[in-house]
Parts: C-alpha cells; sequence; structure tokens
C-alpha cells in the first residue's frame, strides 16, 4: 500500500501523509458481522477515569474478526478487501462454500477473488490457517494462538509477521516482530504470510485534530502541572524534574521499570526477551 503525500495548503497539511486505499473496496460494512461497541472513554464501571487522555473520537462500528479460523475443511472466496477503523491493518470478507461470510485479517498479497481455507493438510499458501506442527521451517505466520482452539492472540498488527524457526517435542519455536524468541504449542492454529498494509506506521498524522478523531486526547506533561497534581510539578518557570528518577502521578517509578511479574505464568515458555525487555 502507498502512501499519499500533502502539499502545504494549510499548516494541518505540511508534512502530512494518509495510506492510499487502492486495496480498499468501497462497500459498506457486513451488516450481521457487526455491531455498536460503547466507548467507554477510559472510565470503569463507576464512572471513574482509569486511563486518562481517552474520550471523543469518530462513532464506530465494530467488525467481528474470525481469529479463530475454526471454519475447517471448507474453502472461501475473499468478495472485499475493506477498512476497519478499529484497527490499523485491513480485512477481507470471506464467502464459504455453504453461503457463511466472515471477516479475517487481511494477509499481505492476497486479492479479491483468492481461495483460502482452513485445514489440517492445508498447502502452504498466503492466507491459509493450519497447525504450526504441518508446517515447514521458515514459514512466515501471523494470527498465531497461545491456547489452542482460543483464537490467534499473537502477531495480527499492520504489517507483522512471525516465523516458525524450530519444533521439538510438543513445543514450536517462534521469533515474534518484537525479537522475542517463545515456545507455543504445536497444536495451535496459524495463518500463513504477513499481515498487510505494510506502511501502516509510515504515515505522518500533521495535526492535533486528527488524534482527535481516533478518540485521543491532549496529554499533558508532569513538569508543567502543580506540585498537588504530580510528583514532577510545581517550581519557578521551566523547572526541571527535582527527583531522582522520573514518577507516575502515583508516584511509582516511570520511564524504564520492569512492571511484569516475576512469576508470571508464561516465563519458562519465553526463551529470548524482545529487544526492549
Amino acid at each position: 500500500m502507498t502512501i499519499r503525500l500533502y502539499k502545504a495548503y494549510t499548516p494541518g497539511t505540511r508534512n502530512r501523509s494518509v495510506l492510499g486505499f487502492e486495496e480498499i473496496v468501497k462497500s459498506n460494512p457486513q451488516k450481521n458481522l457487526t455491531f455498536y461497541l460503547h466507548n467507554k472513554q477510559g472510565r470503569n464501571n463507576r464512572g471513574v477515569i482509569t486511563s486518562r487522555y481517552r474520550g471523543g473520537g469518530h462513532k464506530r462500528l465494530y467488525r467481528q474478526i474470525d481469529f479463530r479460523r475454526n471454519k475447517k475443511n471448507i474453502s472461501g472466496k475473499v468478495l472485499t478487501i475493506e477498512y476497519d477503523p478499529n484497527r490499523n491493518a485491513n480485512i477481507c470478507l470471506i464467502q464459504y462454500e455453504d453461503g457463511e461470510k466472515k471477516y479475517i485479517l487481511h494477509p499481505r498479497g492476497i486479492k479479491i477473488g483468492d481461495m483460502i481455507i482452513s485445514n489440517n493438510e492445508a498447502p502452504i499458501l498466503v492466507g491459509n490457517a493450519l497447525p504450526l506442527t504441518n508446517m515447514p521451517l521458515g514459514t512466515a505466520i501471523h494470527n498465531i494462538e497461545i491456547t489452542p482452539r482460543k483464537g490467534g492472540q499473537l502477531v495480527r498488527t499492520a504489517g507483522t509477521v512471525a516465523k516458525l524457526i524450530a519444533k521439538e517435542g510438543k513445543l514450536a519455536t517462534l521469533r515474534l516482530p518484537s525479537g522475542e524468541v517463545r515456545l507455543v504449542s504445536q497444536n495451535c492454529l496459524a495463518t500463513i504470510g504477513q499481515i498487510g498494509n505494510i506502511d501502516a506506521n509510515n504515515q505522518t498524522i500533521g495535526k492535533a485534530g486528527s488524534k482527535r478523531w481516533l478518540g485521543k486526547r491532549p496529554r499533558v506533561r508532569g513538569v508543567v502541572m502543580n506540585p498537588i497534581d504530580h510528583p514532577h510539578g510545581g517550581g519557578e518557570g521551566r523547572a526541571p524534574i527535582g527527583r531522582k528518577k522520573p514518577l507516575t502521578p502515583w508516584g511509582r517509578t516511570a520511564l524504564g521499570e520492569k512492571t511484569r511479574k516475576n512469576k508470571k505464568y508464561s516465563n519458562s515458555l519465553i526463551l529470548r526477551r524482545r529487544k526492549n525487555g
């Protein structure tokens, strides 16, 4: 997918870029696969803000994505490639031979009219889903299950791809996009190929209003607050943080403090931590 640049007609279009939509078909989403998702705006069940700087944004319909790929032994045809406002990857509408329609994440290289299938013995072609045990080493994959039959949880964002690098016993070794090397059960399903829309991270927002459309409110630095509001606040003029370490608004160490639990259940499955971990 290409990146479309703007000329500087206004301050907001200076240095601004957006994704080209050549692959996407202009169509309304499949009605029975969409529902309205309430925007919680960072509030919990008591209405208290627990995630700051969220709210507003354009209304969205949520598209139900088939992460499980449990429609076995029935081939499906790609009807459309659509934009999804809830993720940076595009989605495909698949119509199976029995007439049922489902959305899946759009694998790079899949075009309208192509056929896909989910099967234990499926051919190693882009868009097909099969267990890791039946894949050759070096296969590029996405939408990977952590627990068999639970649905894909790893490698689901635009342009990402993992690699199957080893198989031993009941476990397979994967290299994830973060650089982490991890063990996963060979019974877990994964989809062949890389997720499309690979230029999603290369666009430049250009103006604050575009962030507001996405439901993100302005962030305020702690050093410009009052002492009552933040540990970094107070002082005359442009004062520094004034502490040995940066802190969160609630006094806990910020910026580099590791927050992963020491006894996390998956520690034994991670052979090499991600690059910034």
